[in-house]
């Protein structure tokens, strides 16, 4: 198994006591933080930083030749990214008080115990890394350019909406912190998790597992593996897909389904990097980067009591909301020729002429399937299909299956719906004054087509047409 080097740049410590400085790699190490650099002599500190960026650094206060009371301020002008976590043998308030004073991360005293050593420190890596990721954001946003366009080659999108998002991923790629990828079913969530498997430099696999009614046993076998005689039928040790994913990335969907249970384990993973097979008392130490993904709600379902708060606060650490389909309608016909091309090659026919009037149709539907319902439509509609120009006859009657339920996108619904709202004024329109705006808003988002807009409206064509001659006539 290939080690991977956490975190990327190193953690320096910075002491003149030998044991110590060894003691405390040997207890990060053990913890997954194996990226570790000493240094015995304070003032060759300041030189080191300006070849070796660090993520943190641990000083002693009272270190020979130039205390860290005295390095601490240089460091905090010249590195105000990197946290500086003071450690010293003195337990003094005023003391800790003044180094916080003076930009410290956190203070701690001698002898430190092995967990709260790990745990300031994984916070301080966090920092820093939360620290990179901002200014990389902020360069991308600035620059409004996709760096690495090829990761997100699956994505089929020119939709500025998306252009921020594959640049915030591009930002945050090469951050050991989960990821939380949401959106409605059909939008594509597992392709998100795959370009940023594919952007984070990981050597491993991405490995993806769908937890949605798996139980805690099922769970834990399945994430963490088990020992030889756990359980009854367990005759060998079995290696868990987290250990598969050594070195990658753990892509868990449908993440909102999850037991309590398996909640609170998928928590200690994250928080300590650590997990147990079923049937050890002996923890491991996982390098796999986890993403997961939801359609639900995370946000109600923490706050109804189904979903624990601190996991769902350690989960949106980096949080990615894809939108549906409905809100990018500029990338429809993008996805309908890219559709097309792929049924062609699949189905073993002749790429299709889409007609004319097929973007007006796909552009009035709602969508509630997203990419993936679009991606069956034109699947279908291919495999009818026989020669020349694109039949829209599946198209339709697909899209009349749903009629009266999933008609235009956008329509107006009763308040606590899906959708836009109808905003009424003080005065209330007349019925004849309101048909008359309901179809000449059904006509302008049909682009004109009185059967594609007579369709938004519930109504037949000809009495659509009866209702605008008579409006002619009255005029």
């Amino acid at each position: 198994m290939k080690q991977i080097i956490f975190p990327e740049n190193p953690v320096l410590l910075v002491d003149d006591e030998t044991q110590l400085l060894f003691s405390a790699e040997m207890t990060l190490s053990s913890a997954g933080i194996n990226h570790v650099r000493q240094c015995q002599d304070s003032r060759e500190v300041l030189p080191l930083l300006t070849r070796q960026p660090v993520s943190a650094i641990v000083l002693d206060m009272y270190i020979p030749h130039l205390p860290g009371w005295k390095l601490l301020p240089q460091i905090v002008q010249q590195y105000p990214e990197v946290p500086v976590i003071i450690l010293t043998a003195i337990n003094e308030v005023d003391m800790a008080v003044e180094a916080m004073k003076n930009g410290a991360f956190d203070y701690l005293v001698k002898p430190v115990d092995d967990e709260r050593l790990v745990s300031t420190i994984r916070r301080a890596i966090e920092m820093n890394q939360m620290r990179s990721e901002n200014r990389l954001l902020k360069a991308a946003l600035l620059s409004d350019k996709v760096e690495y366009p090829e990761a997100f080659e699956e994505i089929v999108t020119a939709n500025s909406k998306m252009r921020l998002l594959f640049q915030y991923i591009e930002a945050i790629s090469r951050s050991p912190l989960p990821v939380l990828v949401t959106g409605e079913t059909g939008v594509g969530k597992e392709l998100f998790a795959r370009a940023i498997h594919r952007l984070s430099g990981r050597k491993g696999e991405m490995v993806p597992v769908n937890v949605a009614g798996v139980d805690d046993t099922l769970f834990s076998d399945t994430l963490f593996g088990h020992k030889k005689g756990a359980f009854t039928g367990a005759d060998r040790d079995r290696r868990g897909l987290i250990e598969e994913a050594s070195g990658g990335t753990l892509f868990l969907d449908e993440i909102g389904d999850l037991g309590m249970e398996s909640q609170v384990k998928l928590l200690r993973l994250l928080q300590e990097g650590k997990y147990y097979p079923v049937g050890s008392d002996a923890a491991r130490v996982s390098n796999a980067r986890v993403v997961v993904a939801t359609n639900c709600d995370l946000n109600e379902k923490q706050k109804s009591g189904s979903f624990r708060k601190d996991l769902f606060y350690r989960l949106q650490t980096h949080h990615i909301h894809i939108p549906p389909l409905r809100e990018r309608k500029d990338d429809i016909p993008l996805l309908v020729s890219h559709f097309l091309e792929k049924a062609s090659r699949t189905l073993g026919k002749k790429n299709p002429t889409p007609p004319k009037e097929l973007f007006m149709l796909l552009g009035t539907y709602h969508f509630p399937g997203n990419v993936r319902e679009l991606e069956g439509m034109i699947f279908d509609a291919v495999s009818r299909h026989r020669s020349g120009v694109l039949s829209m006859a599946s198209l339709r009657d697909k899209l009349g299956l749903q009629a009266g339920e999933e008609t235009a996108p956008a329509s107006p619904v009763a308040p606590g719906g899906e959708g836009d709202q109808l905003i009424f004024p003080s005065r209330l329109p007349t019925l004849k004054t309101a048909e008359q705006l309901l179809i000449d808003e059904a006509l302008r988002r049909a682009q004109g087509n009185q059967t594609i807009a007579a369709k938004m409206l519930g109504i037949g064509r000809r009495a659509l047409n009866n209702r605008l001659s008579r409006r002619r006539k009255e005029e």
